[in-house]
């Protein structure tokens, strides 16, 4: 048997080889989590001119659109078009009863007449007064009076005039006439129904080449347009070409230009109402249509761009994950602009120099070593146009 001492010293030994085995096993465990690295893909950031493409939602409108209202009151007694006819500048529309304006025009056309002779009496009796006060043969008081009476008389005329043009107006204003090229809508008056003058739209006439599109932008989206351009807006520079894509998904073929703008943002809904011109020759684009509105914005130059992919939100700030110098994970946060294509625009927080990771993000904390992958633009298929 052992000795009790010799025992000790087995035990103290066997003690210390175990300390050490687990020392040598811990270093080596830290070794290979050290080592370990995670594997990820990353892309350089990119520096180059890029041009932003803005889309609204659009509305075709009619460019010259009149709502017709009779001048006269009366019955409409004729109708010459049909709802949704394509009429000329000039063109019969509506004929109101004109009965009682033809008897009023020849009613003053009467007093005119009476009251020219009463004027016409009055000239001869002023030369003959004249002539009589030369032989000293009348007062001169006369001969004042009787000039007054025919000034008198000749402004009489002048309103029985100014009463026949009334009247000839409202007898031609009974035929009512197309003001302008155009296509009338459906919602037009019947025969037999009374109108009044100057409140009662008899129908709806518009311009179906060209036509306007309107749409609305945002304060923002305008201020964001004015810091890289300074034209005005509906200027030269901006809105020169407009696309615009129709509710069944087919882009019209025709590019339009920003022709108006208004003057102030809409107090209901704060933005910014704008009006694009297009040629519509086959008429394909009638008013009331839906379309989405593409335009081209200002170029940007040495814009930095960043893969949205590579973008992380916490809370309310954008972090991407960049490899730094030592092949380790750093957080960096951004300060972005709006999206191009597959890409956020940086405002702050990258330069071209930078490399950020876009796949693999999830096993990504801050200070891990990484093995990085190094992908193009085109391997990920990212695209500013897109």
């Amino acid at each position: 048997m052992f000795s009790a001492k010799f025992r000790k010293s087995y035990c103290i030994g066997l003690s210390a080889i175990l300390i050490c085995l687990i020392i040598i096993g811990c270093s080596g465990t830290r070794m290979t989590v050290q080592e370990k690295a995670v594997p990820v893909k990353a892309v350089k950031v990119i520096q180059q001119e890029v041009t932003r493409t803005s889309e609204y939602a659009g509305q075709v409108q009619g460019k010259n659109e009149v709502k017709i209202q009779a001048r006269v009151s009366g019955n409409i007694v004729e109708k010459m078009v049909s709802g949704g006819d394509i009429v000329k500048k000039g063109q019969p529309l509506f004929r109101i009863d004109s009965i009682q304006y033809e008897s009023t025009l020849l009613s003053v056309q009467a007093q005119l007449v009476q009251a020219e002779a009463n004027w016409e009496n009055s000239r001869i009796d002023t030369e003959r007064y004249q002539n009589l006060l030369n032989a000293a043969a009348i007062p001169e008081q006369r001969l004042t009076t009787q000039k007054a009476t025919e000034r008198q008389n000749e402004a009489i005329v002048a309103s029985y005039q100014a009463l026949v043009k009334k009247a000839q107006d409202d007898v031609n204003s009974t035929l009512v006439v197309s003001p302008v090229d155009g296509r009338i809508d459906v919602n037009d008056v019947g025969v037999g129904t009374y109108v009044q003058a100057g409140s009662t739209t008899l129908v709806t006439v518009g311009t179906l080449d060209p036509v306007f599109v309107q749409f609305s932008m945002s304060e923002n989206e305008y201020l964001s347009l004015r810091q890289v351009s300074q034209n005005n807006i509906a200027s030269p520079g901006w809105g020169e070409d407009v696309m615009i894509t129709l509710s069944n998904g087919e882009v019209y073929p025709l590019r339009g230009k920003v022709t108006q703008a208004d003057r102030s943002l809409a107090n209901n809904s704060g933005t910014l109402t704008l009006k694009a011109s297009f040629a519509n020759p086959d008429e394909i684009l009638i008013p009331g249509m839906f379309a989405r509105v593409k335009i081209a914005g200002v170029p940007i130059k040495d814009a930095v761009l960043v893969p949205q992919r590579a973008v992380q939100q916490v809370l309310d700030k954008s972090l991407v994950m960049i490899v730094n110098a030592e092949n380790q994970a750093e957080p960096r946060p951004v300060i972005l602009g709006e999206k191009v294509g597959s890409y956020y625009l940086v405002k702050e927080g990258l330069t071209v120099n930078d490399t950020v990771v876009v796949e693999g993000l999830t096993k990504v904390k801050e200070g891990v070593a990484l093995d990085v992958t190094i992908v193009t633009p085109e391997e990920l298929e990212l695209s500013v146009n897109s």
